[in-house]
């Protein structure tokens, strides 16, 4: 999760917008790591994987209003990272986080950027 993170920073400093077959792969990268990896993941990975979906889900939602082609994508993409984003907060409040915790590390995360 750390090396997507660091990815994403990458990204959100960038003054241009990625091409869409760069934002649909580095989706994948994100799918396929969470398939891989959720059940082993530690809170504080999950708290950044939540961040990571908020941030692609935000940016599809954005950019399937912008563009005819890929809408139907970003529209894609967007509902999927809103499952996992959906499933880590679940998960984060099983493991005794609280609403306003997640809130707050994933508002720290987003401050450190």
């Amino acid at each position: 999760m750390e090396k997507l993170l660091e990815k994403l920073k990458e990204y959100l400093q960038m003054e241009t917008e990625i091409p869409f077959e760069e934002f649909a792969e580095y989706y994948r990268q994100l799918i396929s790591e969470l398939n891989q990896t959720f059940n082993d993941l530690d809170k504080d990975a999950r708290v950044k994987a939540l961040y990571i979906c908020s941030v692609v889900q935000s940016n599809a939602d954005a950019r399937a209003k912008g563009s005819k082609t890929t809408a139907k994508a970003f529209k894609k993409i967007s509902a999927k990272c809103g499952f996992w984003r959906d499933a880590i907060k679940f998960h984060l409040g099983k493991d005794g986080m609280s609403p306003q915790e997640i809130e707050q590390a994933t508002e720290e995360i987003n401050t450190s950027i």
